[in-house]
């Protein structure tokens, strides 16, 4: 996190000419510009413009928006509910589809259900997040009306239309994370199916399930070491999905900011994802005991 603050604080400054005129536009006189400068902090020196910066984000001060003049940790709190919902569900969606239809393509190796499993997860993780989305708009929301076309609904307001208005945007970022997690498991499986403990539990005649579930049980650590790496895969993917489908969600909110050259924003946005990104992988490294009781921290 200490290397990702550093990169975010240096974002405004490596970024091409002089973000003060940037944001001043291309009317702007001298002392707009100047002020735009002063009000940034871009007048003092880099060290010291840093250490203010983080002495703030220690307190949980992420600056102020240059466009809304709205606190950043404000704004990002509005829009951290619609990005929670698409995340967990879509994660939901992904894990309780693509563990099973990993495990079945591994249990029926190179059968007809294995390279029918395969096919669709190389074309669910080949054709690009706004396509899928596009297809399941036409289909399901102007063809078949069943699904609204876009925007959100808080939980407040609804569970039904809080739900109907999360299907698409789900299933259209789930799909290539499920595919993901999908080819994974399938992979561990196979490696684990064919160990010796595998085949003397076959040969003594444990059935089928009982079979798969030990198996499963060592092929975890890898598979969960995917869901965690595929949160990389939502927080990038979520961006597309929240611009296609209109939600307003920390998504709409990066692609705002870069649009309107808002860096306080941009830079909080960055460091709160990151913040997430990190904190999971961690959760997901010490969920390992409870798969592997070998490992110890």
């Amino acid at each position: 996190m200490a290397v990702v603050a550093v990169v975010v604080f240096l974002l405004i400054h490596i970024s091409p000419g002089d973000p003060a005129a940037v944001i001043a536009g291309d009317n702007a006189t001298a002392e707009d510009v100047e002020k735009i400068r002063q009000n940034l902090g871009l007048d003092k020196p880099l060290l010291q413009q840093f250490g203010i910066w983080v002495a703030n984000i220690v307190t949980g001060d992420l600056g102020t928006s240059i466009s809304t003049q709205m606190p950043v940790s404000e704004l990002i709190g509005q829009r951290l509910g619609p990005t929670f919902s698409i995340a967990v569900f879509t994660m939901l969606f992904a894990v309780i589809l693509a563990i099973p239809l990993g495990v079945l393509a591994a249990w029926f190796a190179g059968r007809w259900i294995d390279r029918l499993v395969m096919v669709m997860a190389v074309c669910a993780f080949s054709v690009p997040v706004f396509l899928i989305g596009y297809s399941l708009v036409y289909g399901f929301s102007i063809k078949l009306g069943w699904l609204p076309v876009q925007g959100y609904r808080p939980l407040a307001q609804g569970v039904v239309p809080y739900l109907r208005h999360l299907v698409l945007p789900c299933v259209s970022l789930g799909l290539v994370y499920m595919a993901l997690l999908t080819r994974m498991t399938r992979t561990t499986m196979l490696e684990a199916l064919s160990e010796d403990y595998i085949r003397t539990a076959r040969a003594k005649g444990l059935a089928p399930g009982a079979v798969i579930w030990h198996a499963l049980k060592n092929a975890a650590n890898p598979i969960v070491t995917t869901i965690g790496v595929g949160v990389a895969l939502l927080i990038g993917g979520v961006v597309v999905t929240e611009t296609v489908f209109a939600i307003p969600g920390l998504g709409r909110l990066t692609v705002d900011a870069v649009l309107r050259h808002d860096y306080p924003v941009i830079q909080g946005v960055l460091l709160v994802a990151s913040g997430i990104y990190v904190l999971i992988n961690l959760l997901v490294d010490l969920s390992y005991r409870l798969f592997d009781p070998r490992i110890r921290y």
